[in-house]
């Protein structure tokens, strides 16, 4: 199971997530996921483990728990949807949703 950490202190490393999971069971990879340009962490991760029941309750348990001075939203991931990234200024490709009047249209 795929397990998506939200919220967490940019400090936390992926040995201190894979310590505080490994508590319930194996955990088979760790991913803090990095910032391309300001190669800071983003603030979440992803946490795999292959058994479905010890990954179910390491959500109950650590969902809400502090994690390095952070309260930590812990769920099951979900897949990423097509499309996504892209105009985030809604509108059309010109930018932001505003659309530009020609002269006539005004009269």
């Amino acid at each position: 199971m795929n397990i998506f950490v939200g919220n967490m202190n940019f400090q936390t490393t992926e040995d201190q997530l894979r310590d505080t999971f490994s508590a319930f069971g194996t955990v088979d990879n760790v991913h803090v996921v990095i910032d391309k340009y300001t190669n800071r962490a983003r603030g979440f991760a992803f946490v795999e483990m292959p058994d479905q029941s010890a990954a179910q309750a390491a959500i109950e348990k650590l969902n809400g728990s502090t994690l390095d001075g952070r309260q930590v939203v812990v769920n099951e991931a979900k897949p990423r949807t097509e499309g996504g990234g892209g105009n985030r200024g809604g509108g059309d490709r010109n930018g932001g949703g505003y659309k530009r009047r020609e002269y006539n249209d005004r009269y």
